[in-house]
């Protein structure tokens, strides 16, 4: 009989954490998919980026609670285009794309989507799998921020909104330097439903500069 992996002190206890998380509970409660609806929830409710009649893309979107926020809020009035490597389960009012976003596929799958339409908003709550050697888990993680932006300048409408998901370390203030060059205003959130002990942030960019 094969012997069960032993489980870690660590994995202990993030799995502890994780059954004990009010917002896990919560997020079982209100039928999200995952805890982290109630990061965008907070945003919102603090700076308005959801309406009836946007046309949003949620890189990263897997299961899919920003997805559900995001019709919600919308009242299934606008489009939601999704984009993820992980399987999301199908959703009414919601277009989703099994794939990699840093692959051209699924830029074309966007474009062809968008027919040369703009955007209201674009959300990122991309990150990479973690390898655990953490300069290079950062540096991957920004690569995919880069990609996200770069797709929020060129889509995004004069008005648009780009929210993106980094983490404080290795790469941040640069990047939020190349943030404050792409918009005319930047700003800083860091939600209730972000653990505590996490550097995640927010980056929430306003109004694309024209190039």
């Amino acid at each position: 009989m094969a012997q069960k992996p032993k489980r870690t002190k660590s994995g202990s206890a993030w799995m502890h954490e994780h059954v004990t998380d009010p917002y896990v509970k919560k997020a079982q409660l209100d039928s999200y998919r995952s805890r982290a609806a109630y990061k965008l929830l907070e945003i919102d409710q603090r700076d308005h980026l959801l309406r009836p009649g946007m046309t949003v893309v949620d890189l990263g979107a897997a299961p899919g609670s920003w997805c559900q926020v995001a019709v919600q809020k919308m009242k299934q009035k606008g489009r939601i285009l999704a984009i993820d490597l992980l399987p999301m389960a199908p959703m009414p009012g919601v277009e989703s794309l099994e794939g990699d976003f840093t692959e051209q596929a699924a830029l074309d799958w966007l474009e062809e989507k968008l027919q040369s339409g703009r955007v209201d908003l674009v959300l990122s709550d991309m990150a990479p799998n973690i390898s655990g050697i953490m300069l290079s888990d950062q540096a991957r993680h920004y690569d995919l921020c880069e990609l996200a932006l770069d797709f929020a300048v060129n889509w995004l409408k004069p008005e648009g909104t780009f929210l993106v998901k980094v983490f404080q370390g290795v790469g941040f203030e640069a990047f939020r330097d190349r943030m404050r060059q792409a918009f005319e205003q930047v700003l800083i959130r860091k939600p209730d439903a972000s653990r505590d002990r996490s550097t995640e942030v927010y980056l929430l960019g306003r109004r694309p500069r024209s190039s």
